[in-house]
């Protein structure tokens, strides 16, 4: 895992346990068990909810990777404790369920 993954972990697991797999050349950031964010290219993406969107309302909107159909929000503020800890508290509680895996 590189220094920026490192980094966003450290961070964010204010609001939780963070876990960052990687997952076709990027990384997939989970908050307690649910899907946040992707990491590509040393930058941050962060899905969107009523909760990010609110929060985070007048960053910048991009695709975390070529041919994704999700925009998402471009994550800056790592030296907000509290905005961040908002932030992952909102989007868990708005976030769907893991879905449990079928047994065969």
């Amino acid at each position: 895992m590189n220094e920026f993954n490192e980094y966003v972990r450290e961070r964010f697991s204010v609001a939780g346990d963070i876990v960052i797999r990687s997952m076709m050349g990027g990384y997939l950031v989970y908050c307690n068990g649910k899907l946040i964010g992707d990491i590509g290219d040393m930058v941050l993406y962060i899905k969107r909810t009523p909760t990010s969107d609110r929060l985070l309302d007048g960053s910048q909107l991009s695709y975390p990777y070529e041919g994704s159909k999700t925009l998402m929000h471009v994550f800056d503020r790592f030296d907000d404790p509290d905005l961040i800890k908002e932030l992952l508290e909102g989007m868990y509680a708005e976030l769907p369920e893991k879905k449990p895996k079928k047994t065969r």
